[in-house]
């Protein structure tokens, strides 16, 4: 037990855990790895602020009737919209693969303090580069703040491989992931508000701005990269948390199994279901705005409100479904494979079956119109147990390489908006944003199917590669 007190937690004490050789007090139900997964929560709701922002303070910055402050400046001539709200994402792709393995090389903590402090202040820069440069300005900074928030998911996804028992996965990862919904909702009904007020929409910016700083100084003071260098976490719980993942102990910085990544079906079938829910997921939360102001005709404040009911619900709803999943997934009700494509499923088609009838939705039905968005983003929830949790699933000691990987498919926020403005080319025209709904229900159908033939929960081969490779060079050296 010496071990043990000096928070040296080895293979071989957890293996005698498992056989009941050792014992040790319950882990606290609420505990350390909880206070982490705030942070992350707080981050992902923040960060997703800093994307919906621009969303609807644009609808400000480019009419002059929605704005009360004459003293506030507007640009009617921006006629690039769409590419301007695109611009975030040619940033956001880059850094994804890298964010990954650098997070489980080198730890994930001050990569996201710096790369989010660099997001703030950019944030705090959007007027000013307004005013100075126009439509280039806001796309460069877009473009940094994209290149920023690119160390965000596969940080956190490795995080949460550190911190997030196996029989909690669901239901905390929820918590996290649904953190965007969450910034969505309060994003849009704030800049409406701060937009439409004698503040007007710069003020949204400086607000974002300070908020991602206080982040910051949070997580520099309160973040740790893992259990074992946590200097106040309890025994019990750094036994707990480490006896549940049963890895990362002692591993050193071994490569990663690069190749056995991108030749799996499995790690196929859960990019593709990142493909296809995260074009619909973009196409609704920069297009939403528009949609509701060029053909349900409401103006910015009422759009920024009923803009945000569908987040609303779906971040209420995703509670539910993160708890049940682990419920159901624990007590053996369902095996976690079917559990994930099961979840998987109501989260994906349900969106398409409301995005087609929404196709077919006149201008004169605002309330049918409405309660189809809510529709389409709210049963999206269920996704947060289906595919979301999958790359610690296949994969606990290279999660956040595999959510690098799947970084890539923010790729569809460059090409929603710009397969919107192709589309679209009369905004108060419902027929042409049927062509738009139709696509994304399309995309979420076919990716879906390939996910639940191909897809699996299963700890693949390769998770424990470096092992095995160490193991083979000590029987050869022998």
């Amino acid at each position: 037990m010496k071990q043990v007190k000096e928070g040296k937690i080895t293979a071989e004490l957890l293996e005698g855990f498992l056989k009941n050789k050792i014992c040790v007090e319950p882990a606290p139900k609420i505990g350390y790895r909880h206070l982490q997964v705030f942070l992350y929560f707080l981050l992902c709701f923040i960060g997703f602020g800093f994307r919906v922002i621009l969303s609807v303070a644009i609808v400000a910055m480019t009419d002059p009737n929605t704005n009360p402050n004459p003293n506030i400046p507007t640009y009617p001539e921006w006629h690039d919209k769409n590419v301007i709200l695109s611009a975030f994402f040619w940033g956001y792709m880059l850094p994804q693969v890298f964010a990954g393995w650098a997070a489980r090389r080198f730890g994930a903590k001050w990569f996201l303090v710096t790369t989010f402090a660099v997001n703030s202040v950019a944030g705090f820069l959007t007027p000013m580069a307004a005013a100075q440069f126009g439509s280039k300005g806001v796309m460069l900074i877009r473009v940094a703040q994209g290149l920023t928030q690119g160390f965000m998911y596969p940080s956190v996804t490795h995080l949460m491989s550190q911190w997030v028992p196996v029989e909690e996965r669901s239901r905390l990862s929820t918590i996290v992931y649904a953190a965007g919904s969450a910034g969505t909702i309060v994003a849009m009904f704030v800049s409406g508000l701060i937009s439409a007020s004698p503040y007007g929409w710069p003020m949204v910016f400086y607000l974002y701005g300070g908020l991602g700083i206080i982040w910051c100084v949070l997580m520099a003071l309160l973040g740790h990269d893992s259990p074992s260098i946590h200097p106040s976490i309890s025994k019990a719980e750094q036994f707990y948390i480490e006896r549940s993942l049963m890895h990362n102990m002692d591993k050193g910085n071994h490569p990663t199994p690069w190749k056995a990544i991108l030749t799996s079906s499995k790690v196929w079938a859960l990019l593709l279901a990142m493909i296809g829910n995260n074009y619909t997921w973009w196409t609704l939360l920069t297009q939403i705005p528009s949609y509701m102001n060029s053909v349900m005709h409401f103006d910015i404040k009422n759009n920024s409100l009923l803009s945000s009911l569908p987040y609303l619900t779906l971040w209420i709803l995703s509670f539910g479904v993160g708890f049940s999943s682990d419920y159901i997934i624990n007590k053996g009700l369902l095996e976690r494979t079917i559990s994930r494509k099961v979840f998987n499923s109501f989260g994906m088609y349900l969106p398409a079956i409301a995005l087609v009838i929404l196709g077919y939705t006149r201008s004169d039905e605002p309330i049918r119109g409405v309660a189809l968005l809510i529709a389409a983003v709210s049963t999206n929830a269920f996704h947060f147990a289906g595919f979301s949790p999958n790359s610690m699933d296949l994969s606990p000691n290279h999660a956040g390489a595999i959510m690098g990987l799947g970084g890539l498919s923010q790729f569809t926020g460059v090409i929603a908006p710009l397969v919107v403005q192709a589309v679209v080319t009369d905004p108060t025209n419902p027929v042409h944003w049927r062509y738009v709904f139709f696509i994304s229900a399309g995309l979420c159908v076919i990716t879906a199917t390939i996910f639940n033939i191909f897809g699996t929960a299963k700890v693949q081969a390769w998770n424990n590669e470096e092992e095995k490779q160490d193991a083979e060079k000590s029987e050869s050296s022998l």
